[in-house]
């Protein structure tokens, strides 16, 4: 015959609730240090609202081409330059039809000395290899190279059918004409200036140190006539 289990004393029973209470109150000890250790992870490695990452997905650099260079750039100068172009229709009023864009720009222009055509006559040597006379073509000016940090459209203004045609067209906004005139004026600029004049001492007070360190007391540099403006 089957004898009825024990009935658990009240002292047992009380005493596993208070086990149960302990490890309950241990696991939550443990679990409270590594919730705030995971929220912490959390807010280090996931962006809050409204932060945007930045990824960089373009390709690698891709080589087109390599030259030797001789061209030795014997002065620099700086150019800025407003840019005020305006296009309007003869028929109906700028605020119709009409844009008017102002390019605030900012340029280098180098003064270069070429090298590369020098031949076998272009220095003469003295018998007594003392003196030395170089001659070298007229510097030229290099095309301008605008500084694209200090190059900005300052003003726009545009009437109502270019507004249209920008809200229909998926074509973005062509400012290569202002780019153009800005590089134009800059070398019109650079051409009024002394810089071939700065470039040619500079060229030969360079190599007139660069012979004098080879043993040469009298160094003369001269320089070809320059070549005729393009009419």
């Amino acid at each position: 015959m089957l004898q009825p289990a024990p009935i658990p004393s009240l002292r047992t029973s009380r005493r596993r609730r208070r086990t149960k209470l302990v490890a309950g109150v241990a696991g939550l000890a443990l679990l409270v240090p590594v919730g705030f250790g995971i929220a912490d992870a959390m807010d280090r490695w996931m962006p809050g609202p409204g932060t945007v990452q930045t990824i960089d997905r373009s390709p690698a650099t891709l080589l087109l081409a390599m030259r030797d260079v001789a061209d030795y750039h014997a002065a620099s100068g700086s150019y800025q330059v407003l840019v005020d172009v305006e296009h309007d229709s003869p028929y109906l009023p700028s605020v119709i039809d009409g844009e008017r864009s102002t390019l605030f720009a900012t340029g280098n222009v180098d003064a270069r000395v070429d090298f590369s055509g020098m031949g076998p006559d272009a220095i003469r040597v003295s018998e007594d290899r003392r003196s030395a006379t170089i001659t070298l073509p007229a510097p030229t000016l290099a095309p301008a190279t605008l500084d694209p940090a200090q190059t900005r459209i300052v003003g726009r203004e545009r009437g109502l059918v270019q507004r249209v045609e920008d809200a229909v067209s998926d074509n973005p906004q062509d400012d290569s004409e202002l780019y153009q005139l800005a590089a134009a004026k800059l070398d019109a600029a650079a051409t009024q200036s002394d810089l071939t004049t700065r470039a040619a001492d500079n060229t030969r007070a360079m190599l007139t140190g660069l012979a004098q360190g080879l043993g040469y007391d009298a160094v003369t540099v001269n320089f070809a006539p320059a070549p005729a403006p393009a009419p």
